[in-house]
């Protein structure tokens, strides 16, 4: 009988201090909003932050914060609008590019490639993450390249 109270008196010690961790440990997911890059045009938000250390953005495609207008007319322009979103996005987040360790490239056309990875490259450097590009047939607002990213938050 003594043993069993034992165990039973481990276990409730265990459980309160389980909980009382739990209750100062940050929100398992945070969402994420500015002002400095594009609102969201649906039911989904620009990144969610998960405990504090890894940001997942939505897809980023060439808006204008300010006025929800398509910017640009060329991978490049687009390209660097995109890349500008993302950076307000994650400095939003505590992060930067440096820190991005995934991207996914959308693009309508895949002849773009080489123009849209110059632009690219200006953003990311030498601490370019891992990377895959797709071409699709069809983005949002038609726009020529989408982007989204997975980052650490330091």
């Amino acid at each position: 009988m003594m043993n069993i109270l034992k165990y039973i008196l481990i276990i409730l010690t265990l459980c309160s201090l389980i909980s009382a961790q739990t209750q100062t440990e940050k929100p398992m997911k945070t969402i994420i909003k500015t002002e400095q890059a594009p609102l969201p045009i649906g039911p989904y938000n620009q990144a969610i932050a998960v405990q504090g250390h890894l940001l997942f953005t939505a897809g980023q495609i060439a808006l204008d914060p300010k006025s929800g207008q398509m910017v640009g007319t060329s991978i490049q322009e687009q390209t660097k609008q995109v890349c500008e979103n993302l950076k307000a996005i994650l400095l939003a987040s505590h992060s930067d590019f440096k820190y991005a360790v995934k991207t996914t490239v959308f693009l309508k056309n895949f002849n773009d490639f080489v123009a849209m990875n110059e632009v690219y490259g200006q953003y990311f450097g030498d601490a370019s993450p891992a990377r895959s590009t797709v071409e699709v047939a069809r983005l949002p607002k038609d726009a020529l390249v989408e982007i989204e990213v997975v980052a650490l938050i330091p």
